[in-house]
């Protein structure tokens, strides 16, 4: 690669190109009017110095191939286009097991209640000093989880809870109103954390490659300003952001994070790492551009996994020596990159699963309630991922083989 093709790699990742027809405007970087670049004859021509002299392959030249040389969209269908003409490949698609498919929806309930009384009968019962009787701890984050699975409002789920109670997966039948204490427990969301990653551990030997992404769920509730420019009242609804890594096979969450709006993506892929780590391998993790900084490629890198987060376009690869790898490996080596980084689209999915299944709003009011039960919507999906994998991969799911009991609840 001699250095006119490398200052037009990195000219393609850093500047941006426009197409008018069969030509190409390349920005000049001395800050001249921009380059006009021709790639439909059969000798490609460029109006800069270097070519009309010289008559060689430019940087603009090298810079417009690279940027049209091979084009993947979001849905995975790659577009290669050459001088001569533009061919579309066929779009990578996966057979679904239909059989398995249909008897994992089917009973997908109730191996949901089966799976979700195994996950808590690991939670431990805080001790109590005084006061009157309180109902199981365990029993009432299974009915918790159950109202979210359900969709229904608290009220309509007592059905669904005498059922349960009948069938013995509860001792005693709590009132609706003690679920809307759970979820206004503050001291509920780490146990629901807790829960979700060891509702993912039965995947552990599955998944190796995970995504890291967020997204929001709104709520019931109301921001209201006044706008000054335009004279009128504004209004838009209160909603939460959820952080989540997940596994690119079955897409089942390993960690999770509910914070506010106004949160940042970056700060949270260490934290989530670490809580993946306790119990899966990492080989490869992806994520878009709001994850990249120093910090974060260096925990995936300490963690013994390969990093696939894009570098924005300000990037100049400058920085430690990890850094500097990474980000030549991402200029020179884009179409491998691209390969593995692709899988980050699965992050995308996961939310798409939760909230077609489960709603991308939030019932409840109040901001802990509201952080509750988006963890546990999370939940519910772990629990269906998993009753797909009974039937598609042939597992057995066993919960706390590796830690006898969930995390206690302070009383």
């Amino acid at each position: 690669m001699d250095a006119r093709e490398q200052r037009g790699i990195q000219l393609a990742s850093t500047a941006k190109l426009t197409q008018k027809g069969n030509l190409w405007i390349v920005p000049s970087q001395s800050g001249e009017d921009p380059y006009r670049v021709e790639l439909a004859k059969d000798t490609p021509s460029c109006t800069c110095p270097d070519h009309s002299v010289r008559a060689v392959k430019c940087k603009h030249i090298w810079a417009a191939e690279y940027t049209i040389r091979r084009e993947t969209a979001p849905d995975g269908t790659t577009t290669v286009v050459t001088t001569a003409r533009v061919t579309k490949e066929k779009r990578m698609t996966y057979r679904q097991d239909w059989p398995a498919y249909n008897l994992a929806q089917t009973h997908e309930k109730e191996h949901v209640v089966e799976l979700l009384h195994g996950l808590c009968e690991g939670i431990v019962q805080p001790k109590q000093l005084k006061g009157r009787p309180r109902l199981p701890l365990a029993e009432l984050v299974f009915a918790a989880a159950l109202k979210v699975y359900g969709t229904l409002s608290a009220r309509r789920t007592m059905c669904d809870l005498r059922d349960c109670q009948a069938k013995g997966w509860l001792t005693r039948l709590p009132c609706y109103n003690s679920i809307f204490n759970v979820f206004e427990d503050e001291a509920l969301t780490p146990l629901l954390k807790t829960l979700i990653e060891e509702s993912a551990a039965p995947l552990k030997a599955i998944e190796a490659n995970f995504t890291v992404d967020s997204s929001g769920f709104s709520s019931s509730r109301f921001d209201r300003w006044f706008d000054e420019k335009y004279g009128k009242l504004r209004s838009e609804h209160q909603w939460i952001k959820a952080h989540l890594m997940s596994g690119v096979k079955t897409n089942i969450v390993t960690s999770a994070e509910v914070t506010g709006p106004d949160s940042n993506d970056s700060p949270h892929l260490p934290p989530l790492l670490a809580a993946t780590t306790n119990r899966f391998t990492v080989e490869e993790l992806s994520g878009d551009k709001g994850y990249i900084s120093a910090k974060n490629l260096e925990a995936v890198v300490n963690a013994g996994g390969i990093p696939y987060i894009p570098f924005k376009i300000n990037t100049t690869g400058e920085g430690p020596e990890l850094w500097r790898k990474l980000y030549h490996y991402f200029l020179y080596r884009r179409e491998e990159f691209l390969q593995h980084y692709h899988q980050r689209s699965n992050a995308e999915t996961v939310f798409s699963m939760i909230k077609a299944k489960f709603g991308d709003s939030l019932r409840s009011r109040m901001r802990t309630a509201q952080i509750n039960e988006a963890l546990c919507k999370v939940l519910c999906h772990n629990l269906c991922c998993l009753v797909s994998a009974i039937y598609e991969l042939g597992i057995e799911p066993t919960f706390w083989a590796e830690a006898a009991v969930a995390q206690e609840v302070a009383g």
